[in-house]
């Protein structure tokens, strides 16, 4: 299901692109009511462009189209950009939700998408191709979708991480120049001062 996505809604700046959809799960919900008992469903959406966008979302209503509508609806609103590297991931990330647990590594060019449905359903339509992945403990989609999706989300640039340790560490060194210069006119002015004191003391008249 291929949805436009909707630029007043978007997170993400850019030209309007198609966005798929893709329904994890759909949960039906009983509530007891003073008429008897209320069913209604919740659906866990992926919504993603194959090109480094991608979010989630959950929606929940008396249908089960209402529900699927609703829940891309708000994973419309939820679109985040990741850094990819090629087809894979720049870097090894291992993402804790709830009780689900979930490690990402890069692979290489032709391994594919190593993953159960509901970690590749985000990985896919964020536009990984080439990834190796693991979940573990809990096997609630839910918690391994929100782990996965958190997991892509801190994904960084190496390059980019290393020239922000090098600005940092500049940053740093800057500052410490600074204060020893400051520290060595503070320490001149006094040596100074001093040295104008020793001399009005010897050129006072002795009684």
């Amino acid at each position: 299901m291929t949805n436009n996505f909707d630029r007043n809604q978007q997170q993400v700046e850019g030209e309007d692109a198609p966005f798929v959809e893709r329904v994890v799960r759909i949960s039906r919900v009983a509530k007891v009511v003073k008429g008897g008992r209320h069913l209604s469903f919740n659906a866990l959406v992926v919504v993603g462009d194959g090109e480094g966008h991608v979010g989630i979302g959950m929606g929940k209503a008396d249908a089960v189209p209402d529900a699927v509508r609703k829940g891309a609806a708000n994973a419309r609103k939820n679109i985040v950009q990741i850094t990819l590297k090629g087809t894979t991931i720049p870097h090894e990330v291992l993402t804790k939700y709830g009780g689900a647990l979930v490690m990402m590594k890069p692979a290489s060019p032709g391994t594919g998408v190593i993953a159960g449905g509901a970690v590749r359903a985000v990985v896919e339509l964020a536009g990984v191709r080439d990834i190796l992945t693991k979940a573990r403990r809990s096997t609630n989609p839910v918690n391994v979708v929100k782990a996965t999706f958190e997991g892509l989300k801190s994904l960084r640039d190496p390059g980019e991480e290393i020239r922000k340790r090098e600005a940092l560490v500049e940053s740093m060194a800057e500052r410490a120049r600074n204060q020893a210069e400051r520290r060595a006119a503070r320490q001149a002015r006094q040596a100074a001062a001093q040295v104008q004191a020793a001399q009005a003391q010897a050129t006072a008249p002795t009684e």
